[in-house]
Parts: C-alpha cells; structure tokens; sequence
C-alpha cells in the first residue's frame, strides 16, 4: 500500500528556483513551529500559487512548500505573553504582524506567520489572497449560476418540445382515425347506390320540390350563421380580442426591434472594441470596454430566447398564450439592475475615453455603419433604460383588453406587479438619463467640444436665441442700434444655461454651433449678473431707451485673466426676466451648495440639508444666504417681504455685524423719510399701474420713469464681486427726484413666462382698486391689539373695474401691494376715524402709513422678544422712547398704529419685578436662617425641586449675546461672558457636593444609601426635565474617587444600578447628546437642558464658518444657524417652573463649606478602601 505521495522533485525544485528568482513576494518570514509557541525565521517566495520557505536567503534547496489554491488568510492577535521576560521584549514581539493561513479542509493544520512590520505583513496577505485564486473561483461560482439558469431555459424548451411531439402524434392518430371512418362511409355509400337509382325514376315535379326545399334549408342556414359571425364581430369581446392581438403583434414587433438594436450593440460595438483592446497599440483597455457595455451581451442573449418564444407563439394565432413566458423571463430581468445602477458610470467612462482621438477616431467609424442609422453609441447604451417600462405599459394594456375570466389573467397581472416593483428598485438609477443624454447631444452640436459638458452635474437648465452687442470699450457701449439688420444678423447668438456654466455660440450655415473663442463658455462662479447700467454713466442712461429696457449684462472676472463684460439683449421683457432669474439662482446656487455640510457631524441637534437650495419660507419670500450689511438693513424695513424667520435672525445675530445704534437709526430714517430711505427698487416693486391708468401722471413723452416693466424680485443672495459696492446693480434707470410731488410710482407690471426652476410675476388677472367704503368706516369701531394674528384691515376695500371708466380721484393699487399694506401692521384694525376718501388714493400717505407700520412691527418685536438689549443698554432704551414719542406727535397717525405705539412704550417703561426675573444673588439673600438641613434628614423630592430651581434661576440668566463669538473659550472669558462661567462653575459645584456628601460617610452602607439616595434624586430631576441635574449628579458617581469603591458599590442594590445606567443613557455624550436631544424635543417646557450641548454646536459653527465672506458680505446662513439655537435655548429660559423656594434646602445645596477639592476628595477614597497589591 503506497503510504505518501509522489511528486516530481526535480520539477518543483525548478519551480523554487524561480521562485528566488521571480517570486511575487519575497522576504523574511516568522513561522510557527508544531511546538507550541515557539517561532522559526524562514525566508520566503511566493511563486504563482505556491510558497516556498528556505533556511535562509542563500539556501538552495526549500526546506518546505505549500499549495495556496482555495485557501484564505486572515490577521490574528498577537498571543498572550507570560510576565516572565524584559518588558522591552514583550512590547516588541506586541507590535510585530500575525496572520495565518487557512486551507479550508479537515486534516491540515493552518499556517500561521509573522512579521517586524505591519507593511509588510498587509501586503503579504495581499500576495497570497490573489495566489489563492479566491476571485477566479467567485467568478466560477457566478458563471456556474448563469448555465444553471440557461441549462433551465433549455429543459424548459425540451419540455416544450416534448409536449408537441406528443400532440403530434396524437393528431397523426386522429388522422388516421379519420380515414378509417371515409373508408367505412364510402362503402356504406356503394350499397345504397341501388337505391338511388330507384329514385331516380320518381316525378320530375317531386324532384324539383325537393331541391327547393334542400336551397331553402341551406340559405336559411347560411343567413342564420352570417348573423351569428357578424353579432361576434361587432361585440365587445370580439372588439377587446383584435386589440388585444394587435398589442400582442406591436410587442413582437418592438421586441424584434429591440433585439435587433441589441444585436447592433454587441456585434457593432462591443465585440469589435474588444479585438481593438487585444491589438499591439490598444485604443482602449478590457476594463474600459466591461465599464461602458456592462452585462448588455447577456441581455441580448436573454432577449434573444425570449423572442424565439415570441413567434412560436404567434404560429399558433389567433390563441395566444404569454403568460408562461413572462413567468420565464421575470428571474432573469434583474440582470438590468446592474445596467442601470451602473449606466451613468458607463457614460463617464465613454466620454473620458473619447478623449484619446484613436479611440474617437474608431468610434466614428463604427457609427458611420449602415446599421447604426445615424445613431451614437450612446443611443444604443440608452435603449436597456426603457425597456422594463415598456413591458409595463405593455402589459397594462393587455390586461386592460383581458377578460376578467380570462386563463392568462392572474398570471400577466403577477408578471405586471413583479414589473413595477422592479421598475421601483430602478428608478433612482434612470432619473439622471435623460439629462446625460441632453448634455451629450449638445456637446455633439458644439463643433470643437466642450469638456465641461462630459461632467455629469452639468444640468441644463435652458437654451434660446440672445443678440451680443459688440464689445465694451473704455467703459461704454458702442452705439449701435436694435433695429439694426446687421446687429440682429452678426450679434444672434444661440445660448446655453446650465448649472455651472453658460455658453454662448455663434450658428454656422449648416446648423453646427461654433464656441465663441473669447467668452464662449463662461463659469458662473466668476460672473456677476447687472441688470440696469449705472445711472452715473451717460451713455448707459440711454441704453435702457436704445435697447427697450431688454438688456443686462454679465461681469466675468476670470482669475487668469482681465475682467470682461458681456452684453445681451432678450427677444421680449418676458425672454429678459426668465434668462436673468435662472442665471441669479444658478450663481447663487454655486455659491452656496455645501456651505455648511461640512460643519456638523450626522447626530448634531443642528442640521442643515445635503444641498443647502433656495427655499422659501410660508410667504414664499425667499431666504438670505449672504448679503452686505446695507441690504440686511434694507430688507428688514422692507415693505414687500413680512419674515418673522428673518427678524428674529437679525434681532439675535445683529451684534456681529453691526450695531444697535445703527439699527434704530436706520429705522428712525424709514418712519422720518421714507421716500428716501426706502430702495427705489423696493417703492417700484410696491406699486403696479393698471392699464386705465398707464401715462396718466406724465410730465412729458420723454420722461424714463414710466417705461420700465419690472421683473420679479432679485434674489438676496449677492454675487461675489471685488467689494460689496459691486453687488448686483438692480437701480433705476431714472434718478429720483428730490420732492415728492415729482415722484410718480404708477410703474408698469411686466408679466413673466414661468419656467422650470425659477418662477417669475405673472400678471394679475384683474386692476384691484384701493377705496375707502363708507359703509365700512361708519360701522367699524373696534381696534386690534398688535398682537394679534396678520389680517386686513377692514377700510381696505378691493372692487374690479367693470364697463365704467375708473374714477380719477382714486389710484390702482396691484394686489400684491395691498398685501404688502395690509400684513405690515400685522394685525392692527381699522381706523374708525378715517373720513378722507382721498388719503388712500395718495400714494405718499400709504408709503408713510406702510413704512410706519413696518417701523412699529420691528420696534414691538424687538422690545417685547429681545428685552434684554434695552435692559443692559440703558441709550438705546432711551433713543427708542423718544422715536416712539415722536411717531405718538404724528398728526397723520392713524389710531391703531398709535394704540400700538402706546403699547411699545408701555412694555418697554415698565420694570418686571416677578420672580421670573430673580437671580442667583437674590436666591442666596433671602436663604439666611440660623440653621441648615443636613442631608440626612432632607428628602429626595426637596433636594431635587430646589436642585431644579436652582439650575434654572442660573441658567436662565445667560443673555442671549453671551451665545455669540465662542467667549466663553477666549482668555477673557469671565469678562465677556460672566453668566456662563457662572453656569458651568454651578456645574462644578454641585457635582462636586454630591461626592463630598458621599465620601464624608466612614462605613460602606452609610455610603451605599446616599448612593441610592443621590440617584433617586436625579430621577426625580429626570421627571421634573431638569437634565442638568441628571448630569451633575451621574457626573459626580462617575468620578474615580467614587467610581473605584468597589465594596461600596457592591452594596448597592440592583434596581439602583440599573436606574442609573439608564439616567447616564439619557445624558450620555455619544453621538453628541443624541439621546438628550431626542428627549428635550419629546419633552414640554420647563426644562433644564444640558449647557454644553449647546456650546458645543455654536463652537462647530464658529469654528466650521467664517462671519464675513472674501467680499465682505455677512454669512447669513451661519447667522440662520446661530439663531435657531439661541432661539431653542430661550425656549427653555422663558418657562419658569412653579416650585416654592425652601431657603433650608437652598442653603443646604450652595454652602461651599461642604465641598471638598478633588484632590482631598481621592486621597480620602484610598484611606476608604485602598489600592490592592499587584
């Protein structure tokens, strides 16, 4: 009996020779030897898939090999080591690399090795993973999956086959049977011929009678069942029947279609790139060609059959049976989920390798086949996209022409629903398609190409006609004329907008588009958008009247080069605000897509979206991202937006950009002159004229101030320019005069076409006319509070203008501006008083009256919101008191904007001496009693109310400006922010009490029950929402001078322990507070959250963003931020909790005579219970 193996010695010591030769991996090696941990260094080479080891690098002769195929390798710990040894030896051996190597059968123990260097080590294992062929046998294993599918396709067949050969035979049969019968009834025939031959000798007359009859019998039954076939044919089902053959028969046509354009895909594209990926010079590599045709050779091949199967069943019309078929091919569709997870993948990789001109070269050669029809690759990589939604409309239709008793019906409506659902699964993958596909064909009209539209975030946005006017020289515009023939003809340009970038091409005669060679394509990120020229400028003054007001301009300030500037002029007014508004929000897009994701981390309680887009709040007034101080300033006072979001924002934030004093002189300049401190842009965008009133206040024809339509509001977000003064121009073309009498504000409203992503003003579909009724006047006596919801006062009237001219006395007011009238008193009632018909009609009344209202708005939400700006700013308190008494001289003002100035100075006279406003001093002045409590006869409820009372008396202290410029983390902080230092030193002090309590106990079940007497304190705390105690509390049992008492500990009890490990749960830091912050937004005020949660997202943002961008415009998203926080945290300082103050308590809790330091604290904790000995 043969007992070992035989090999061939000679050859594998060949094989070891090159292996030291040209091994993969070569190198020094430690391996374990039988004897349990003991260690032989051996050089090894790893050849192929087998690994040689040798005595030493010059060794000849292996002293041994293994056989590497099917085997796996794995990193293992490094073994316990024994104390015994230098401790320098056992770090060494620590830090050296294990790994071992499994081979996955019974009987062969693993081989386990070792290296200095983790290095090393890794790219070791790396080598003899590939050696291990472990990826050719998961490719095996997936092939070996694919013939078991196509070995079922086949016995599927063969059944199929087997079946008609059965029916066959069994016709054959039939047949046969058939013939038997003729023979019989021939012969039946031949013996009663002797009969008929009798008959024949009857009467003529009889004879002639009989045929007769016999036609007659005949017709009546030919007409009876030509009555029969036509009632089918015209029925309903007959009908639901050819529909449902014809939607069978344009399936099978589509799908040969299909198939066919499979087939020009493999054997057009993919199998000729492959032979050009195996050529000496290869235009593109194996990989490339996998990338971009994916598994689109197996889809032809599944389609393929599925065809074949098709017209067998079309052979048996007018039955048709699909059922089966489906049910065949619903296993395998899921191969086109890989195709379109990875189709756009597959784009990429085609549009990077058509950057090798070889390979471009070869591909144009490809698509001129006649095959191709004019069609791209990428065509033919499109068409896999659509054919699951194909099947689905298919199979609706059918069923929807399927009789509900139908044999099929069950089953096509299961293959419809596995359709949908996997059309589901796909339909992430196929929403970026359509896009890819516009971007490419553009790129293929662009004569010399552009790379910008091979990257797949390019989305367009739109495209149309513009005219160029020639070039800015020094400044100013060549004069040139719009009805100019050669201006229309040279300066047409075809235009293209898209996220990133706007293209500007010139159309040859044979349609091709040519890139301009200066300022073809322009990137966003560099541009600046005007919309009016400079009124300093004189020719620019007459641009607007040259070009009709359908100019604007785009600055491009590339950083290589000089600055230039692009003028364009819009078909229409309507063409001009749609390009304008879709160029703003793609600039501001660009500048604000990923602001501040990269600031917070995923469990932060401040989130902000993946992409920050512009959103729009109920008012749909849209938001700032950055503008400059002025425009801040200019959008508060505002009198078409009403943002509370925005106000309180700039209420809180203010103190970083700018400063009280400017904030109220700006809004004593808006009550004083309105007309001059309110925007032109903002007076013009108020008013809209109707057109019965259209040029009725011009001074003369040549007059510019009436030949302006005005597009929809811009947005605030400013583009990036060289200083703020640069920002995007939105002035008049007009200057404004300096009287009033001279300001006419009956502008025309220009409507805008909407489009996909950014929609303009449309007209209003009426003139709604302001009047004052009577009727109205008369009746109404009752005034609103200020506080009181938005609505419209009640002596605005709105009446359409029928058949009858509009009376002159009164003016036309566009709905949206008795909107902007109506919402900026918020809620102020009507005037009972208010008897002059003419004051509505004055325009300069109702900008003084909306103006003063807008005033009053921002006074009352800043006194009675932010009261702590007046508390600690005693100026600014007084300033507003004598604006506040002014606006009370106002012989104009109405009686609810003077109820509601009264109400301002009341709130902001009066001294609030409620407890709500007691502090931490006035606590500790009324606690003086001779005796405190101890803590042994204080109960768990007393300790954790006053606890709570005390932690929101000090939190609720902080001022909100402390919150800002990360003081408390500065050098000066006590200075800066004095309340929070506070806090956290009350933190402090407080944790540090409970442990002093606990440690002044000398034996263990003293100290065990104040343990349990500390936590059901913070339970109670838990209950109460004061968080902050929880964590003084569990931040004091977890320090080390408690936490290693563990005779102490063990003395507790159970429930004890698991109640804490649930309270330090709730307050514990993982994932930053998650746990805390899911609970304070589950949880109703009064509360007492945790601090440092807060302070650590206000750091975040401080440190993620910067205050002010490169241009000097302030970063209002991070000024959005800042606020939501602050505004959480005076959620919870604002609700008091209605606990009575026990001074015993109290002073049992703040004397400080009871705390001992940390220091003292541990050596008492070693005295307890001391260290045990190694």
């Amino acid at each position: 009996m043969q007992k070992s193996v035989r090999y061939n010695e000679g050859h594998a010591l060949y094989l070891a020779f090159l292996a030291r030769k040209e091994g993969t991996k070569r190198g020094f090696l430690s391996k374990k030897a039988a004897e349990a941990s003991r260690w032989h260094e051996k050089w090894f080479a790893l050849y192929q898939n087998v690994l040689f080891y040798f005595e030493g690098e010059q060794s000849g002769r292996p002293a041994g090999m293994y056989l590497l195929e099917g085997c796996s390798c794995e990193r293992t710990p490094a073994p316990p080591r024994t104390s015994a040894g230098p401790a320098g030896a056992r770090d060494a051996l620590d830090k050296q690399y294990y790994f071992t190597v499994l081979f996955g059968h019974e009987g062969q123990k693993p081989l386990e090795l070792r290296c200095e260097e983790e290095q090393a080590g890794k790219e070791w294992m790396e080598a003899i993973h590939q050696a291990s062929y472990a990826d050719i046998l998961i490719e095996r294993e997936v092939l070996m999956q694919k013939y078991i599918h196509l070995v079922q396709i086949v016995e599927t067949e063969k059944i199929a086959a087997n079946q008609l050969r059965h029916q066959l035979e069994d016709q054959d049969t039939e047949i046969e049977r058939l013939k038997s019968e003729i023979v019989a009834l021939n012969k039946t025939k031949e013996r009663m011929r002797p009969y008929h031959s009798h008959q024949e000798d009857e009467d003529p007359d009889i004879k002639k009678i009989k045929k007769v009859q016999s036609f007659m019998r005949g017709w009546l039954c030919r007409r009876k069942w030509k009555t029969i076939v036509q009632d089918y044919i015209c029925s309903p089902h007959a009908e639901s029947m050819r529909k449902r053959n014809q939607i069978v028969f344009t399936m099978v046509e589509a799908e040969t279609e299909y198939v066919h354009q499979l087939y020009i895909l493999v054997n057009g594209f993919l199998r000729p790139l492959r032979m050009a990926a195996s050529s000496k010079k290869p235009p593109i590599s194996h990989d490339d060609v996998s990338s971009i045709f994916l598994n689109s050779e197996t889809i032809m091949f599944l389609h393929e059959i599925f065809h074949q199967g098709l017209k067998a069943r079309l052979a048996n019309w007018p039955t048709l049976v699909l059922a089966d078929l489906f049910d065949i091919l619903l296993p395998m569709l899921n191969i086109y989920q890989e195709f379109v997870r990875n189709h756009q993948y597959s784009l990429q990789v085609l549009a990077n390798c058509k950057q090798n001109r070889d390979f471009d070269k070869l591909l144009k050669q490809y698509e001129a086949n006649p095959a191709c029809e004019g069609r791209m690759l990428e065509t033919f990589l499109t068409y896999p996209m659509f054919q699951i939604p194909r099947y689905i409309i298919t199979l609706h239709e059918l069923l929807a022409h399927t009789p509900h008793e139908h044999v099929e019906r069950k089953s096509l409506e299961f293959a419809k629903s596995k359709l949908e659902e996997l059309s589901r699964v796909m339909h992430d993958e196929v929403s970026d398609t359509e896009n890819i596909r516009k971007n490419l064909a553009i790129e293929r009209m662009i004569v010399e190409g552009c790379d910008i539209l091979l990257d797949t975030s390019q989305t367009f946005i739109r495209q149309g006609s513009l005219i160029q006017v020639p070039s800015v020289e020094r400044g100013k515009l060549s004069k040139v004329r719009l009805g100019s023939l050669s201006l229309k003809k040279e300066g047409e340009r075809q235009c293209f907008l898209f996220t990133k970038h706007f293209l500007i091409c010139t159309r040859s005669s044979g349609g091709k588009l040519h890139l301009l060679k200066t300022g073809g394509v322009l990137s966003l990120i560099q541009c600046t958008l005007i919309e009016e020229p400079d009124a300093s400028d004189d020719d620019s003054k007459g641009s607007g009247h040259m070009f009709g007001h359908l100019d604007f301009k785009i600055v491009v300030e590339p950083p290589d080069a000089a600055p230039f500037t692009v003028v364009l002029l819009a078909p229409s007014r309507q063409e001009k605000a749609a390009w304008m508004s879709d160029i703003s929000q793609c600039v501001d897009n660009i500048r604000c897509n990923g602001l501040m994701t990269i600031v917070f981390e995923e469990n932060s309680k401040v989130t902000v979206p993946h992409m920050i887009n512009k959103t729009l709040n109920s008012c749909k007034v849209p938001q700032i991202r950055y503008a400059s101080v002025e425009r801040l300033l200019e959008r508060l006072t505002d009198l078409r937006f009403l943002s509370i979001d925005f106000l309180n924002t700039f209420l809180h934030t203010y103190r970083i950009f700018t400063t009280a004093t400017v904030v109220l002189a700006k809004l004593s300049d808006i009550y004083k002159r309105p007309f001059t401190s309110i925007p032109v842009r903002s007076l013009e965008l108020f008013f809209a004229t109707s057109p019965n009133n259209r040029g009725e206040h011009m001074v003369d024809g040549k007059s510019p101030r009436l030949c302006r339509k005005f597009s929809s509001p811009p947005p605030l977000a400013v583009s990036r320019t060289s200083s703020p003064v640069r920002a995007r121009k939105l002035s008049l073309t007009s200057s404004l005069n300096a009287r009033i009498g001279a300001l006419d504000l009956t502008t025309s409203s220009c409507s805008s076409s909407p489009t996909t992503h950014s929609p303009t003003a449309s007209p209003p579909p009426h003139t709604a006319v302001l009047e004052s009724s009577p009727a109205d006047r008369a009746g109404d006596s009752t005034e609103l509070s200020p506080c009181r919801s938005p609505s419209t006062p009640r002596h605005l009237r709105y009446r359409q203008p029928g058949g009858q001219a509009a009376d002159s006395s009164h003016c036309s007011v566009s709905p949206a501006s008795a909107f902007a009238i109506a919402t900026a008193a918020a809620g102020h009632g009507s005037p009972p008083g208010f008897n002059n018909t003419e004051r509505t009609c004055d325009k300069e009344f109702i900008i003084r009256r909306t103006a003063t209202n807008r005033v009053l708005n921002v006074l009352r939400h800043w006194v009675s919101k932010h009261a702590q700006d007046f508390e600690l700013n005693n100026e600014l308190k007084m300033n507003v008191l004598n604006l506040l008494e002014e606006v009370l001289r106002d012989p104009d003002l109405l009686p609810q904007e003077r109820k509601a100035t009264a109400n301002i100075l009341r709130a902001l006279s009066q001294d609030d001496q409620d407890d709500i406003h007691l502090k931490l001093e006035d606590i500790i002045q009324m606690t003086d009693c001779p005796k405190a409590e101890c803590f042994e006869t204080l109960s768990a409820m007393e300790l954790a109310e006053q606890i709570t009372l005390l932690d929101h008396v000090v939190f609720r202290s902080i001022p909100y400006e402390e919150f800002l410029g990360q003081g408390w983390m500065k050098l000066d902080k006590n200075e800066r922010t004095p309340y929070i230092m506070k806090t956290s030193q009350h933190f402090n002090e407080m944790s540090n009490l409970v442990a002093s309590q606990i440690m002044n106990y000398a034996d263990i079940s003293s100290r065990a029950n104040a343990i349990e007497k500390w936590v059901a304190v913070a339970d109670i705390c838990r209950c109460l929402h004061n968080y902050n105690g929880v964590l003084e509390i569990t931040a004091a049992l977890n320090r080390s001078a408690i936490y290693r008492l563990k005779k102490t500990w063990a003395k507790v009890s159970k429930q004890t322990k698991a109640l804490m490990d649930k309270l330090q749960k709730t307050v514990s830091s993982e994932g930053r507070f998650k746990n805390l912050r899911e609970t304070l937004k589950n949880c109703n005020p009064p509360a007492v959250p945790y601090l440092g949660m807060y302070l650590t997202d206000l750091a975040f943002i401080e440190e993620g963003t910067p205050n002010f961008t490169e241009e000097g415009l302030v970063n209002f998203s991070k000024m959005r931020m800042i606020s939501h926080i602050i505004r959480e945290i005076r959620q919870f300082q604002q609700t008091a909790y209605r606990i009575d103050q026990q001074p015993k308590v109290i002073q049992y809790l703040l004397d400080k005579a009871l705390i001992i330091d940390e220091d003292t604290l541990y050596e008492l904790s070693l005295k307890i219970e001391p260290r045990l000995p190694a």
